[in-house]
């Protein structure tokens, strides 16, 4: 748990505004827990890449999501499990974009699902409540890397705050800690 409270953040000096230091990992948290749409991207068996839209919740510092069996995002995660979703904002000039990238593992776990699917409730409202998420398969991504691409987060909006872009790195920080 500690590792995910304290991957290892590294600013991209050459695509960040001079001056811009590395954003916490609070601000990504914070955008992975509140965002409403994310856009999964996963590999067709042939190598083709398929992105598609999807609601999320960002748990104990892993991200869920949901699909059905005969979705072509299932299919495809059963072929290759890597992913990365994405998030944030699409104004030009300030937010902050986060792409998490990691492998999609399914849920089996009862007690675990049940805490997803609350997850889903509290955030998204009973409307968005899956009962039991019988017949959906429940996939849970825990951050390998991570980036967030800044625009107006360093020291205010454009021009003076310019550009942040930062990369957290789980397993780099993992391996540290060892």
């Amino acid at each position: 748990m500690m590792i995910r409270e304290n991957p290892l953040a590294d600013l991209d000096a050459d695509f960040s505004s001079p001056g811009a230091s590395a954003l916490p990992w609070s601000k990504a948290e914070q955008i992975l827990q509140q965002a409403g749409v994310y856009w999964l991207s996963t590999l067709r068996p042939e190598g083709r890449p398929h992105v598609a839209p999807l609601i999320a919740v960002w748990l104990e510092g892993k991200l869920y999501f949901s699909t059905g069996h005969d979705e072509r995002k299932a299919k495809n995660l059963a072929k290759d499990t890597r992913v990365a979703i994405t998030t944030g904002s699409n104004r030009l000039t300030d937010g902050l974009d986060i792409v998490v990238e990691g492998q999609a593992v399914a849920v089996s776990d009862a007690t675990k699902r049940r805490r997803v699917e609350e997850a889903y409730a509290a955030k998204y409202g009973g409307g968005w409540r899956l009962p039991g998420f019988e017949g959906v398969l429940v996939f849970e991504v825990t951050p390998t890397t991570v980036f967030g691409f800044g625009r107006g987060d360093a020291k205010g909006p454009p021009p003076e705050g310019g550009f942040n872009q930062t990369r957290w790195r789980f397993e780099a920080a993992l391996a540290a800690a060892s």
